[in-house]
């Protein structure tokens, strides 16, 4: 009868065994979807800002060891290196530049594609060398995947950048800084021998710097020039 008599109140409280549950709301349903969504948004975010820099650094890191192992190879070509397709994606060279830093060293790997610059600063392949008369031109990232050029707006007229290759030290300084000069992404114009002269002869040995303006996508980039001041054999 006790038994009963607690069915019976079960019953009076709207949960019937075997009855049909209460439909779920569509309001409930959406806001589980945007939920879930949401979360997938922020998970995306995170990797892209802080999860790619992890893994960039780590494998510029190796780069750079696998970089120093080549030039002690005594069997290793000297300067200027015959570069190939098998190179790209590879380093090459390091920089430097003092100003963002006294440990701030990145490897200088063959190729600005997306996987080259997830690597290190991506060089340029139809550009020179460097120490060579013309323009040595660099990209490199300001956010995500190791974001190597973050602070690059800060540099001033004046600044240097070094580039180290197997047989020599290379000391470029800026004559324009990254933040007085934005192009579009299609303007090649900065690429080439002579900036901003198409049709010009170079004659000494200059450097090119370009990243993305903006902390987000878009087809603004920064660029800044320079020019070789010395050099110092190993």
């Amino acid at each position: 009868m006790l038994q009963a008599e607690r069915n019976t109140d079960t019953a009076e409280d709207g949960a019937v065994p075997g009855g049909s549950r209460r439909p779920v709301s569509p309001l409930t349903v959406l806001g589980v979807i945007l939920l879930l969504a949401g979360l997938v948004c922020l998970g995306w975010l995170g990797w892209q800002y802080f999860g790619t820099n992890v893994v960039s650094k780590q494998e510029a890191g190796k780069q750079m060891t696998a970089l120093e192992q080549t030039w002690g190879d005594t069997n290793t070509q000297a300067d200027p290196l015959p570069i190939t397709d098998s190179d790209v994606g590879e380093a090459q060279w390091l920089i430097r530049i003092p100003a963002l830093g006294d440990d701030w060293v990145w490897p200088v790997v063959v190729g600005v594609g997306d996987e080259d610059l997830k690597k290190g600063v991506g060089w340029y392949p139809t550009t020179s060398q460097p120490g060579q008369v013309g323009n040595f031109a660099l990209a490199g990232h300001r956010v995500t995947n190791g974001e190597p050029f973050r602070r690059i707006l800060e540099l001033q007229v004046g600044d240097e950048v070094l580039i180290e290759t197997k047989d020599s030290f290379l000391t470029y300084e800026l004559t324009s800084s990254p933040a007085q000069l934005t192009v579009q992404d299609t303007e090649t114009w900065v690429l080439d021998p002579v900036p901003g002269h198409e049709e010009a002869q170079p004659t000494e040995p200059l450097i090119t710097l370009t990243t993305c303006e903006d902390l987000v996508r878009s087809p603004d980039r920064s660029v800044a020039f320079g020019k070789l001041i010395s050099e110092e054999a190993k």
